[in-house]
């Protein structure tokens, strides 16, 4: 009998080993770069080019293969990009790159391009704050040009993704939808590209908090003698550097031309958050993160990175958009109370320029 067993166990692991040659082996046959370009964009949601680039950055901080079977880096991050482009492990008609793998060795290689991409100099060099004057001018400028209003330095919403309960301080984690999500805080500019992000609280955080504990607030409270500001709904309160819309505002008033403006021009993050999930499909609502809230926030940073690397390159947006951006609520009232001696004392400047400017 325990011949038997040993036997069965050797011819197990013999079945294993050659199922690891032949995947293997597959893996060196399998060349995604002969997919025509439309294809690899819709399987992988970057163009060619910008896969190198990934692919460049990523190479460093990816484990060199010491086995004869081991993943090549340039599968690790096609499978990585592919999963945070659908959220789900399959074997799409348009690629086999899930044929060379098993589950855990996906999953693997899924943690490691995920920690790649949260590495410092990743994060930093690809989701980048303006921190000279002159970075700031031009974000301005593009805001002016593009809607005829001054002053903007970025676009601020919050948006939910849904995670599994978390086994620690669940309720942090429970918004006000009744599921459990991270309030992800965003912070875009006028192309759409993501300045600032913030993935380290629950959804059952209010967006005004969020901004609150964030490192940016202390940044650009520093900036008023520039004469520059966020734009943000009615859910953070009305400061020097954080312009809100006028509610009631008089029909045909400068208050109504202010807030049309200001509601037009702050869509922009609305639509960055969509393009961000339309991208990244993993990032939406109804998919839900299975991990816990520390590598959920890493896997939001991933595609944010990418998410600016294809907005660069103008990788073309996926046809399947379901238009899902920034809270998909009502906003929340500002908990603070505004300083209403500063805060409105600049808002009303800029209601009687935009008044002015009108056509």
């Amino acid at each position: 009998m325990a011949r038997a067993v040993l036997m069965g166990h050797a011819e197990e692991q013999r079945q294993q080993k050659a199922l690891r040659v032949h995947r293997r082996r597959l893996r060196d046959m399998y060349n995604p770069m002969e997919l025509p370009e439309t294809e690899f964009i819709a399987n992988f949601r970057l163009s060619k080019a910008g896969y190198q680039q990934v692919l460049e950055e990523l190479g460093p901080h990816l484990q060199a293969a010491r086995r004869r079977t081991a993943v090549r880096k340039e599968l690790k991050i096609l499978a990585a990009l592919h999963f945070y482009a659908t959220g789900t492990y399959q074997r799409p008609m348009g690629t086999s790159i899930f044929n060379t793998m098993s589950q855990s060795c996906f999953s693997r290689c899924l943690r490691e391009v995920t920690d790649a991409l949260n590495a410092r100099e990743v994060l930093t060099k690809y989701i980048k704050f303006p921190a000279s004057q002159r970075e700031r001018e031009i974000i301005m400028q593009n805001f002016m040009e593009k809607f005829g209003f001054p002053g903007i330095i970025g676009c601020i919403d919050g948006t939910h993704v849904a995670l599994v309960r978390p086994i620690e301080h669940e309720e942090s984690f429970l918004n006000r939808k009744f599921y459990h999500s991270l309030n992800v805080m965003i912070i875009c500019d006028a192309n759409l590209s993501i300045l600032h992000v913030d993935a380290s609280f629950g959804g059952a955080s209010h967006d005004s908090f969020v901004w609150n504990n964030s490192m940016v607030k202390t940044i650009i409270e520093g900036l008023t003698n520039e004469r520059c500001w966020l734009l943000g709904d009615s859910g953070y309160a009305q400061r020097p550097w954080m312009m809100t819309p006028i509610l009631d505002a008089a029909a045909g008033s400068p208050e109504e031309h202010y807030t049309k403006l200001h509601c037009r021009v702050r869509n922009s993050v609305e639509r960055c958050i969509g393009v961000l999930k339309a991208r990244w499909r993993y990032l939406l609502s109804h998919r839900v993160l299975h991990y816990d809230p520390v590598v959920a926030a890493k896997v939001v940073n991933a595609c944010v990175c990418l998410h600016n690397i294809a907005n660069v390159r103008n990788v073309p947006i996926p046809e399947d958009d379901n238009g899902e951006g920034g809270d998909n609520q009502q906003p929340q009232q500002a908990l603070e109370t505004p300083d209403t001696a500063n805060a409105d004392s600049t808002r009303a400047m800029l209601v009687r320029r935009l008044w002015d400017a009108r056509p």
